[in-house]
């Protein structure tokens, strides 16, 4: 039974034992009597029901019955039990969170309402309202009540077997207790207590919510701030070395952990770049020129950083130019084909008989790789061409860059045929690239070798920066001198076949297998052989002859002299140490047909080693001058392009035929 409140009628028999006389006790007593005999018609077994359920003992109960209904009653015996264990407590449901926040919001109300009122809030609630549910229980109000109530649960089973209460007796009470609450929160279980705010209900009907995860009502009701998503997940798809950079548990120990912030307070704490410890400021562990030092430029911890895998991007590409003043109107396809996902790290080209005007030359390839790349170093020699771009952010691991020229004409003055070396450090690894134009001429094989010997032998890098391992040095061969050497440009080797069986042989095969060209190779055949190149690699060719093209055609040599295509243009490449260097693609720009030539590039993965910091280092520099030229050009051309576009959008023209 309960309260209309909600409340159980237990409570009588608190008061029962706190009243004294015996007219009380004679009331008590005859209301006993009238239900059990209603109830029970004659013997009642009396389970632990009633009374017993809220702490009042047998004994205590069967002293207000009468002398003839003792007599009836049948007692069992009941077996004392040990203390029942504790139980964990579960987590709040929804009615006592809610009851919560309203007891919350009604102290702040009673406090906003009564300032002079110094009463606890506790009791101005105790007074005006019901307590709130514990557990789907009621809790008593006396402490001997408290104290037996402990020891019993409401779903407990009885002595008799059978549950405290049926299921339509909780049912009815917890209906009881939600329609008490529910008026409560309506201003309406107490007619005598202070105001209390009404229900708010929106002013129109909410939007259907599909159940859909994709709707568009879900996505709108729970829209995000970007700026208030969590660090870690915000930041790990995007950025793939944030982990790498931002994990120094030395700083987590401490409590400045990102895994709580937002991506709003991670600007005022973190960035992406690596944070910098003071001690090792203090400590002036830069230039100290150890490999392992902590905070060194260019040590092991600084390599990893920016290369875990050790590994560098490399591109490496040759064209023979033909001297001619036009220039490509788009340098894509040559500097960023599309088979790779990402651009490289470094970005070498070489040119033989270059275009007059350099400069230009070098603010096309500014503007095509954009402003994620700097000029690191240029160089010429007559018409040979050489220009060195680096990712801007890895110009500090650069050392001082050196170049070297070598002539091989006989009369130096003309400087058609020659090499152009460029060598640098960067962290610990040597690099020396050479772009060379040999002798031309179909049977001059010895006359090309002589270019190659000469080259190595005249070549005198380096001056200033230290050879990494002078230990595999040669006084004799520049190559030796170096870890990773590249070398690439217009060899002139040709193939020795007439050009009736080379067409046919590019007729059959489509599909690029051009093995059976390579027979008549001249380059492979001496390399074969040892008498050039030696040392050196190249990779497997997969593309047609890159040499001669009718200018702006894709057909092969149609004047008078009749020219067999042959692969003249080469990158090949040697390394100190085995698998340093991995050769990923080795392919010819197809489009670019201003020239006889094509162009000719191959991608590798370098193995960089760490350094020491006792190295000329370049500190930063770079072709600034050319950077802003290239940006406003690449800038400028976006511009024209867009207003082109639009142009043409609005001035086009609807004809009715």
């Amino acid at each position: 039974m309960s309260t209309p409140n909600g409340f159980p009628q237990h409570s009588r028999a608190c008061v029962s034992q706190s009243m004294e006389g015996g007219a009380v006790q004679d009331l008590q007593a005859k209301k006993a009597g009238k239900a059990a005999k209603k109830e029970a018609g004659g013997n009642v077994a009396l389970p632990a029901v009633g009374p017993v359920s809220v702490g009042i003992p047998v004994s205590g109960t069967l002293k207000f019955l009468p002398e003839e209904l003792k007599a009836n009653v049948k007692m069992k015996s009941v077996t004392p039990r040990p203390p029942r264990k504790p139980r964990l407590e579960r987590a709040a449901s929804l009615d006592e969170k809610s009851w919560r926040r309203w007891r919350r919001f009604r102290t702040s109300q009673e406090s906003l309402s009564d300032p002079n009122d110094t009463s606890s809030s506790n009791g101005s609630l105790q007074e005006a309202s019901p307590s709130p549910p514990n557990r789907g229980r009621v809790s008593p109000c006396h402490p001997c009540c408290q104290r037996d109530s402990s020891h019993s649960s409401p779903d407990e089973a009885g002595p008799a077997g059978k549950s405290r209460g049926g299921t339509s007796d909780l049912g009815r009470r917890a209906s009881e207790i939600s329609s008490a609450f529910g008026g409560l929160l309506r201003g309406k279980a107490f007619s005598g207590g202070k105001p209390r705010l009404s229900q708010i209900m929106p002013a129109r009907p909410l939007p259907p919510m599909e159940l859909h995860v994709a709707s568009h009502s879900l996505r709108t009701a729970n829209r995000i701030d970007s700026d208030c998503l969590d660090y870690r997940h915000y930041s790990q798809p995007k950025f793939g070395r944030v982990s790498s950079s931002l994990s120094d548990t030395r700083l987590h120990g401490n409590g400045m952990g990102y895994e709580s912030c937002s991506t709003d307070s991670m600007k005022s704490t973190f960035s992406l770049l690596t944070p910098i410890r003071a001690k090792d400021v203090r400590s002036r562990s830069y230039l100290e020129g150890s490999l392992m030092a902590s905070g060194a430029l260019l040590g092991a911890e600084e390599l990893s950083r920016y290369f875990p895998d050790r590994n560098v991007g490399l591109f490496v590409a040759t064209w023979n130019m033909q001297g001619q003043k036009e220039l490509p109107g788009n340098l894509d396809d040559f500097l960023l084909p599309t088979d790779p996902d990402y651009a490289q790290d470094m970005y070498v080209i070489g040119v033989q008989e270059g275009c007059p005007d350099r400069r230009e030359w070098e603010i096309r390839l500014q503007e095509t790789l954009g402003p994620h790349y700097v000029l690191l170093y240029s160089a010429a020699h007559g018409v040979l061409y050489m220009s060195v771009f680096i990712r801007r952010d890895l110009i500090w691991f650069c050392s001082e860059v050196e170049y070297a020229t070598v002539t091989t004409r006989i009369v130096s003055q003309i400087k058609t045929k020659g090499a152009l070396g460029i060598c640098f450090t960067f962290f610990g690894t040597s690099f020396l690239f050479i772009t060379s134009h040999f002798t031309s001429g179909d049977s001059k094989v010895n006359e090309r070798k002589l270019d190659y010997n000469k080259t190595i032998q005249a070549l005198t890098l380096p001056k200033n920066v230290p050879d990494t391992n002078p230990y595999r040095s040669s006084s004799n061969d520049v190559t030796t001198r170096f870890d990773e050497v590249f070398w690439f440009g217009d060899f002139n080797f040709r193939l020795n076949k007439d050009r009736e069986t080379v067409d046919s042989i590019l007729n059959q095969n489509s599909a690029m297998d051009v093995s059976k060209l390579l027979v008549y190779d001249q380059l492979t055949s001496e390399m074969s052989r040892g008498s050039i190149f030696k040392g050196f690699q190249e990779a497997d060719i997969h593309f047609r002859p890159s040499y001669k093209f009718d200018i702006g055609k894709d057909s092969y040599d149609t004047t008078s002299k009749q020219r067999t295509p042959s692969y003249t243009d080469r990158v090949v490449f040697r390394s100190r140490y085995k698998d340093d260097i991995q050769a990923v693609k080795y392919s010819s720009c197809p489009v670019i047909k201003t020239s006889d030539h094509r162009p000719v590039f191959a991608l590798f993965r370098v193995k960089v080693r760490p350094g020491r910091d006792n190295i000329p280092l370049a500190g930063g520099q770079f072709d600034r001058e050319l950077y802003l030229m290239g940006i406003k050009r690449r800038i400028t051309r976006e511009l024209q392009k867009r207003r082109e576009q639009k142009d043409q959008k609005s001035s086009s023209i609807c004809s009715i035929s």
